[in-house]
């Protein structure tokens, strides 16, 4: 495979090689969602911004290119500021920490352009491992009247977990995401509802962003375990030799 990088200079081939179609489609799908939220409650344009820049960190994350980590940076901000501002307190904690850990992923992937597997002994032991985290995270967060404890200890405990194998580039990082963004549609759902019922706390546009995003990280984390096992996402997603 020809290096086009000397072609077009770094930042251009990582934003625009190697793109197949049906992933321009689903792209477009998902980006268009978030600008729809913001339309139908235009109350946080701090959650549209959380939701477009996540929406593309992670695309960007599932074809293994380095980028990921820019757009991811200004996402992990904006997103921390919604956590605070509903009192999310699990989030708001792993949300700083995704912040912190965006240089991190920036200078891992940087050195080591193949994914990797655990085995499959090392893969149970990883998931009691979380199990038990899980709990131990809900038990916490209830100790600080945080809001829906036990889904909010996956975004602090499960999703730590996940950033952690990402940025270290395990392909089951997919798997966890997949439970975390599960739990993360139900649980934005949950506090959209809750707000319209008259419990004001953040903001229904910033929930309803959300719900999008997690929605749109869902679908991406699915598809990005099929691209990652088959090796696509090696070598910053094929943009190096």
């Amino acid at each position: 495979m020809t290096n086009t990088t000397n072609d077009h200079g770094w930042l251009f081939t990582q934003l625009f090689s190697n793109w197949k179609k049906f992933e321009i489609i689903y792209v477009t799908i998902l980006l268009l969602l978030q600008v729809c939220v913001y339309l139908i409650a235009p109350d946080s344009w701090i959650g549209m911004l959380s939701g477009v820049f996540g929406t593309i960190a992670l695309v960007y994350g599932m074809k293994g290119r380095k980028v990921t980590f820019i757009f991811g940076f200004i996402q992990c901000v904006a997103m921390t500021y919604i956590a605070w501002q509903s009192h999310t307190w699990g989030t708001f904690v792993m949300d700083i920490f995704y912040v912190i850990s965006q240089p991190i992923g920036w200078f891992m992937w940087g050195h080591d352009d193949a994914t990797k597997r655990f085995s499959p002994q090392a893969r149970r032991w990883v998931f009691v491992g979380v199990v038990i985290a899980y709990f131990i995270g809900w038990y916490v967060i209830g100790l600080f009247h945080g809001q829906l404890p036990y889904f909010d200890s996956f975004n602090l405990v499960v999703s730590f977990i996940a950033q952690l194998l990402y940025i270290l580039k395990y392909q089951e990082n997919w798997s966890l995401w997949i439970w975390v963004n599960t739990a993360n549609i139900i649980y934005w759902i949950i506090l959209a509802i809750r707000f319209q019922m008259g419990v004001h706390i953040g903001t229904f546009g910033g929930d309803l962003s959300q719900i999008a995003l997690q929605a749109a990280l869902l679908f991406n984390s699915i598809y990005a375990t099929k691209v990652w096992a088959s090796g696509e996402a090696d070598n910053e997603g094929g943009t190096t030799d």
